[in-house]
């Protein structure tokens, strides 16, 4: 018996039938078919079984009562006339001898069909979430999103590591994105703020003395919202570990990982250790991208000395890069929209050629590859056949253009993706610095908290000017799968020598460090071990494993992509008074 129930709408089998049961469920349709027959579809969380009424009465009562209104109801299991192989309940139904409504539904029209809530409106969807999670396809994306995450648990506990979790509260800090803060009532012009991740606290753990550290962690971050990332706040699998070296976290995610994604994944086949690694520039000058998918064959290659001469003029000067694709059979309009769509997503022109079946350039800008046809195919590996997409550009520009290029090419030439897989790999040996964009000025590239490959010694080599500081690489670490960063990791600097020199070269001295990673900075002087440690994104995952190309449809209570709750109305005013014990005065923005 299972709470005031006696089966699930979804566990009735021709064992069952001439027993007496009652079940509990959502009265989905209602289909009448003359005066005294009617079928009713009644539904919960497991499933659905079909209710036959036969008699007036009954029939009366049934249709007095809106659909999505909860039933119960009690009647004889029988074998069904018209059986529907197509549900696992399909062979039986139930007569029903009592139905009482539990919970009325008091709208006679639904804001969208439950059953196909994924056609209607986003905002609909979202202002009406409670509903939209009533369909059986929703529901099933929360459910693969709770039995990912208990998985996840049990093989971080298996592989000895203690969940342990960290505080919500805490001070903001400089990591990259905007905080959420909030005012502290009894610290009048202080706040708290949301931590944008527990970097710090994971690291604090490792300097206290636990070895093996993780936990499903919130993060909070008033970044603006994408296909794959969630506005406001999101969740990972952070992991930390004492005593341990980039090859320790990698083992151990490259243990945890597949069997997830092979189990729970649309596609049930998964990298297997060890996961490919690619240095940073690699993957930019071979896939144009830092977060690959390796499920596409494709690659770019460097064309700028066989081509920044040929007379095009978007090539002089800059970097040229090539990306071939055999078997291509697309139409001119079709090209003509691939580089459409991949100017409006790099910002860049894309250009092309093809050499035909007859070894002849034609196409695109075969004018001005026909006089050097023989060096353009030697140097490229061209055979006939072949199409040729270009970029063009300063070299991150090019290499990036070309990274587009090459996700867009599938979908015209699908025999060069291995589509239903799951590839991961490793990008590594990230820049530890670049030129900020808007200081011109170096600066940290990504995690200010990585150990600098070659450590103090390589940092004192840049600050005497024997070496370029761009050139300086991290022991960073990023997974990436089909694609998708799941996480960045690193090997942390645990020591405050090496963290003060790597500092100062962004023009930050020992008080600045202090002042901003107080609780760190005073915890690495009392000893900290080396550590490293990783967080892959928990809704990335899910995503992928779901096979769903918005990270919105894998979270229980999203929001939409102006951070806005739409059922709960968040954010909303508060009240006077709220301000006034907050010691907050509020300024209308300027026109």
């Amino acid at each position: 018996m299972m709470q005031s129930r006696t089966h699930t709408c979804n566990e009735l089998r021709m064992e069952h039938v001439g027993q007496q049961v009652k079940l509990v469920g959502w009265m989905e349709n209602v289909r009448e078919v003359g005066s005294e027959l009617a079928f009713v579809i009644l539904r919960d969380f497991y499933g659905t079984t079909q209710i036959v009424v036969e008699d007036a009465e009954t029939l009366k009562l049934v249709k007095s009562i809106n659909k999505e209104s909860t039933l119960s109801v009690e009647g004889t299991v029988r074998e069904r006339d018209s059986k529907n192989p197509k549900l696992p309940t399909g062979d039986i139904e139930v007569v029903p001898s009592k139905i009482e409504v539990l919970g009325r539904c008091r709208y006679n029209e639904l804001p969208f069909p439950i059953n196909r809530s994924r056609e209607a409106d986003e905002a609909a969807r979202l202002k009406y979430r409670y509903l939209d999670l009533r369909s059986p396809e929703v529901k099933n994306n929360i459910v693969l999103r709770c039995n990912v995450v208990s998985a996840l648990r049990q093989a971080m506990t298996d592989h000895g590591f203690l969940e342990i979790t960290t505080p919500i509260l805490t001070a903001s800090s400089p990591e990259g994105a905007r905080d959420y803060l909030v005012p502290a009532r009894n610290h009048p012009g202080k706040f708290y703020a949301l931590p944008q991740a527990p970097q710090q606290f994971k690291q604090l753990l490792m300097a206290a003395g636990f070895d093996r550290y993780f936990q499903i962690a919130p993060c909070f971050r008033d970044e603006d919202a994408r296909a794959d990332r969630s506005p406001g706040e999101f969740y990972q699998l952070d992991m930390e570990m004492a005593f341990a070296s980039q090859e320790d976290v990698f083992a151990v995610m490259e243990d945890v990982l597949p069997p997830v994604f092979a189990r729970f994944g649309k596609y049930h086949v998964a990298s297997s250790a060890p996961f490919r690694r690619i240095p940073y520039l690699e993957a930019m000058e071979t896939y144009g991208t830092d977060k690959p998918d390796l499920r596409i064959d494709l690659t770019a290659v460097d064309a700028t000395e066989v081509l920044a001469g040929c007379g095009f003029g978007p090539f002089e000067g800059n970097t040229v890069k090539a990306v071939p694709v055999t078997g291509f059979t697309a139409t001119r309009k079709q090209i003509d929209k691939l580089c459409a769509d991949v100017e409006v997503q790099s910002g860049e022109k894309c250009y092309w050629f093809r050499l035909d079946e007859q070894g002849e350039v034609v196409g695109g800008i075969a004018k001005f590859v026909q006089p050097i046809k023989e060096q353009v195919v030697s140097a490229l590996g061209l055979e006939p056949g072949t199409f040729v997409g270009l970029t063009a550009g300063k070299k991150g520009a090019a290499q990036k253009a070309a990274g587009v290029l090459i996700k867009q090419l599938p979908a015209l030439a699908p025999q060069h993706m291995d589509k239903e897989r799951y590839e991961f790999c490793w990008i590594t040996d990230f820049p530890m610095y670049e030129i900020g964009e808007e200081s011109g000025e170096l600066e940290f590239c990504h995690n200010p908290f990585s150990m600098p490959k070659g450590q103090l010694e390589v940092l004192l080599q840049a600050e005497r000017g024997e070496i370029d500081p761009l050139t300086i690489t991290a022991d960073q670490y990023d997974l990436v799968c089909n694609g998708v960063e799941l996480s960045s990791g690193a090997v942390r600097n645990h020591d405050p020598e090496i963290m003060i020199k790597a500092f100062e070269l962004v023009r930050l001295g020992e008080e600045d460090v202090k002042a901003k990673f107080p609780a760190m900075y005073n915890a690495f002087c009392y000893g900290a071990p080396p550590h490293a440690g990783i967080a892959p994104g928990v809704d990335r995952m899910v995503m992928l494993l779901a096979g769903e190309d918005s990270i919105r449809e894998i979270i229980p209570f999203p929001m939409n992509k102006n951070a806005q709750d739409l059922m709960m109305d968040a954010p909303s005013p508060v009240t006077q008074k709220q301000l006034d014990e907050l010691h907050i005065a509020l300024v209308e923005p300027e026109e």
